[in-house]
């Protein structure tokens, strides 16, 4: 009985607990240091996986629009450029000049991170894990509400500018 006891004890203190939110995460940014999420407490963040390459580039406008008209209001716009789908630039200074060139972009963006498979990033590991979520494209978005939780996710095909986030968004902002 006494070695049935010591073997539950000590599987149940090696079980690491369950993230239930984002604010454990941080990506690492493109300008240095990091964006972390928990910095973000109290805002909504929308998170879209990027690339410089791809036929839905041009969602970056929009991110940025949504950025500069909504951050006062208390969303955060997150771009994390990846190469996951072959059609990201070769470097992080590449993305960041062709952000800043092609769009003029002041939303915080990430360093070029996996978004699938084995090297993902955590949070995208996090997210495959606990929300059955995973990328299949570049831009698609995931929304966290003001506490770090996964509310929902969006396609490539929904434009950031969309009715659909900007509904979601506007109510995860009324919420205290």
């Amino acid at each position: 009985m006494k070695l049935l006891l010591q073997v539950i004890i000590l599987f149940f203190s090696s079980v690491a607990p369950a993230l239930t939110d984002a604010t454990d995460f941080s990506f690492k940014s493109i300008d240095g240091g990091s964006l972390d999420i928990s910095a973000f407490e109290g805002k909504a963040v929308l998170v879209t996986n990027t690339a410089s390459r791809c036929g839905f580039t041009n969602q970056y406008s929009h991110l940025e629009k949504l950025h500069k008209s909504y951050k006062d209001k208390g969303l955060v716009v997150i771009a994390v450029p990846s190469n996951d789908f072959n059609q990201e630039l070769s470097s992080n200074s590449k993305v960041k000049e062709f952000c800043n060139i092609s769009f003029d972009l002041t939303l915080p963006i990430a360093e070029i991170t996996s978004v699938r498979g084995k090297n993902a990033h955590p949070f995208y590991r996090w997210l495959k894990k606990e929300h059955n979520f995973q990328p299949k494209w570049n831009f698609y978005k995931v929304l966290l509400d003001k506490n770090g939780h996964f509310h929902s996710s969006f396609n490539s095909l929904t434009k950031p500018n969309s009715t659909s986030i900007l509904k979601v968004v506007d109510e995860i902002l009324k919420q205290p």
